[in-house]
């Protein structure tokens, strides 16, 4: 079991900036929440408007509880905006929800980075906890040889799922900020300078997507270097 412990200290890296990321979108998010929009309409209503340009006229738009919720759900064809975002008229409220379309748009588009994420979301959810269950079962049963090497190596192929699925999760919501973006403007519902403040507010939440991809790839090369020094 000592090896389970070893090369911690690559896990501060990823815990610093993790904690970085949630700082930064949290602060953000409570600056621009506090500058009204000129257009003075609401996330829903935008959400809305967007849907309706883009001629998607199957997904409906939902208000739900909590702070910083908001997610679409492809399954359901819902957007869930959080109440703050549904019926606020703020910058931070119109950029979050013009991201939470643009999610819509990329599977009305079949955009590939999604497909791919979806394709590998079961293993990779699997991955995320069953891979580190093996690994400490593979430590546990270190006198049976190549037994509990064959669970360590397994538990580390699994969580190398999760770990690709952190990366092409980068794309994703890269892309759905990016339309967010070009939508907002050239839609004119934020002008140049309130364009700034979206951006700057989806690039926090951007960083917390960072943060997670580089957190498990630092995880990952954790368990590798264990698994050798093992050997």
């Amino acid at each position: 079991m000592y090896y389970f412990y070893s090369y911690w200290w690559l896990i501060i890296p990823g815990m610093l900036l993790s904690l970085f990321a949630q700082w930064k979108v949290k602060s953000t998010y409570k600056k621009y929440q506090q500058v009204n929009s000129k257009k003075n309409i609401t996330g829903a209503q935008t959400a809305k408007y967007i849907l309706e340009a883009y001629k998607i006229n199957d997904i409906a738009v939902e208000e739900t509880g909590g702070t910083l919720t908001d997610h679409y759900s492809p399954h359901e064809k819902v957007i869930r905006l959080s109440t703050n975002v549904y019926r606020g008229t703020d910058i931070a409220a119109l950029g979050i929800a013009a991201h939470e379309v643009g999610h819509a748009i990329q599977y009305s588009k079949s955009y590939a980075p999604i497909a791919i994420r979806n394709t590998v979301f079961p293993i990779a959810s699997l991955g995320s906890n069953l891979g580190y269950v093996l690994i400490i079962l593979g430590m546990i049963l270190g006198s049976l040889g190549s037994i509990s090497q064959i669970f360590i190596l397994g538990g580390i192929a699994l969580f190398s799922f999760f770990v690709f699925f952190t990366i092409v999760t980068l794309p994703v919501e890269f892309d759905a900020s990016n339309r967010a973006i070009k939508i907002l403007s050239k839609g004119g519902f934020l002008d140049t300078e309130e364009i700034e403040g979206a951006k700057k507010v989806l690039g926090a939440a951007a960083l917390t997507y960072i943060a997670s991809a580089i957190t498990a790839v630092l995880n990952l090369l954790r368990l590798v270097l264990m698994s050798r020094s093992r050997d």
